[in-house]
């Protein structure tokens, strides 16, 4: 899947939600889930596209890693809906899946872009010292 298919396939996800949560009841429960999975399900649309234009490796797999937490928030609040019976299950479930969807994409990519990333940070040695990292010892031979 493209960056530019990603970026679509979120933003139709947080049209979902929003469309999903004017179908909530207006009772406190009601009205407390559906603050709360309007701020998570247009978080993830709103972090990928941050992510995509990250500066570093590093932003790139930070945002990465808010998106995933978002949409698992999301999930979470979905179920929530399903289990505390406020809507039908078959009105639901399907966003929910899309929800555990995206979850399991931004944990792929956001441990393959993390391994890629060599760490060259000094680090401590036997007796407390700092030891260089290689890339420094090799600039220094």
């Amino acid at each position: 899947m493209t960056e530019d298919e990603l970026k679509k396939r979120t933003k139709q996800f947080a049209l979902r939600i929003l469309k999903l949560i004017s179908a909530l009841p207006n009772t406190t429960a009601g009205r407390t889930i559906s603050n709360q999975l309007a701020r998570s399900g247009t978080s993830v649309p709103a972090n990928y596209r941050a992510a995509c234009r990250g500066r570093s490796k590093a932003e790139f797999i930070s945002k990465l890693g808010v998106v995933e937490e978002e949409a698992d928030e999301s999930a979470f609040w979905l179920e929530m809906i399903i289990e505390g019976g406020l809507l039908k299950k078959s009105l639901v479930e399907p966003l929910w899946c899309e929800a555990n969807e995206l979850v399991a994409i931004m944990t792929s990519s956001r441990k393959s872009a993390s391994r890629s990333i060599v760490s060259v940070a000094p680090r401590k040695g036997l007796q407390g010292r700092t030891i260089a990292p290689i890339a420094n010892l090799k600039s220094k031979i």
